[in-house]
């Protein structure tokens, strides 16, 4: 009798011990934050690098609170007559005020092996990603089925970034730097994204603005990584539309007011382009080619801007900016006519 009732005793005493640590193990699970709970499921679908290699590049590249500039190359960028695309975009850099060092934290994406290789030369922090067969050598025509691919597989390695708790600073390499903007983009509020506009329409926090995800900061969160995973999830629900499209779609849809999301759209006196010139020279940081058609009619402006950034600032050094002006984006309005 002593003995079965030691017996009973034990069995009672394991069954609260597994309810203990039963109850213990679903309050952890509950109480993950909601990007930790598919973390796993959302990494295995997102592409096939060598997460150490990824990993020792971004890090390689990082400032000290996990930030690093990216942009993506391809043959098209680098190859050709002098100066390349990718030559313009340096040199910008290096030209730019407080911009030069900046080229520390900038990590070249080379989706091909000849971008790869020009990266490296150069002394670059470079990553060579893994296309899966895909072919993004060539010059990707705006709005082709090519050019709408390689925008979609951005995203789905930018999302990556996003999951491995990088901040980044998503620049196109047709947007010259001309000085440092870091001064101009929020850095002490908590802001999870701020994005270019095509035209600036006065208030910084209105969704009624054209964005350009050729210029972005945005940083690693809880928030942003649910944008991240909804926005590659309609990938293939927007069928002919650009990355861009879908992102601005779920804005106009609510989806960055159901997250919280905050936000502020970049104004185009600091953050320019061919579609809204800057009106203060003394002010921009970046000149984005965008509302442009073709490499050769991007390359041809953007290589005016430099010539232009070149007379500011010859021009600054006698004191007579006022009679500086932007060079017409000519071979840029022609480009729509092909």
């Amino acid at each position: 009798m002593s003995q079965a009732k030691t017996h009973f005793e034990f069995v009672v005493y394991l069954l609260v011990i597994v309810s203990i640590l039963y109850i213990f193990t679903l309050d952890i699970i509950k109480n993950q934050p909601f990007f930790n709970l598919h973390d796993h499921f959302s990494l295995s679908e997102t592409n096939n690098v060598t997460g150490d290699e990824l990993d020792q590049a971004l890090g390689a590249a990082s400032t000290s609170d996990r930030t690093v500039i990216i942009a993506v190359a391809n043959k098209a960028y680098v190859d050709g007559g002098k100066p390349t695309m990718l030559d313009l975009f340096l040199e910008g850099f290096r030209a730019g005020e407080g911009t030069e060092g900046l080229i520390n934290h900038l990590l070249i994406v080379a989706v091909d092996r000849t971008s790869y290789d020009r990266c490296r030369f150069l002394g670059l922090h470079c990553y060579k990603l893994e296309t899966d067969g895909v072919d993004f050598v060539g010059e990707k025509v705006y709005m082709s089925e090519d050019f709408i691919k390689m925008m979609w597989r951005r995203t789905l390695f930018l999302r990556d970034v996003i999951y491995r708790g990088y901040n980044f600073i998503f620049t196109d390499i047709d947007v010259l730097w001309l000085r440092d903007p870091f001064p101009y983009l929020t850095t002490k509020q908590p802001l999870d994204l701020q994005i270019s506009t095509d035209k600036f329409r006065g208030n910084p926090s209105s969704e009624s603005h054209r964005i350009n995800t050729g210029f972005y900061m945005i940083r690693s969160n809880n928030k942003t990584r649910a944008l991240f995973h909804a926005w590659y999830a309609n990938k293939d629900n927007s069928t002919g539309l650009k990355e861009q499209d879908v992102l601005e779609n779920l804005m106009h849809q609510g989806f960055f007011r159901e997250l919280d999301l905050k936000v502020k759209f970049l104004d185009t006196l600091y953050f320019s382009g061919f579609c809204q010139d800057s009106r203060n020279v003394t002010l921009v940081a970046t000149v984005h080619a965008n509302c442009c058609r073709g490499m050769a009619a991007k390359l041809a402006d953007l290589t005016m801007v430099a010539r232009n950034w070149k007379t500011y600032k010859r021009l600054a050094s006698v004191n007579t900016t006022s009679a500086f002006r932007w060079s017409l984006h000519r071979a840029c309005w022609r480009s729509w006519r092909n």
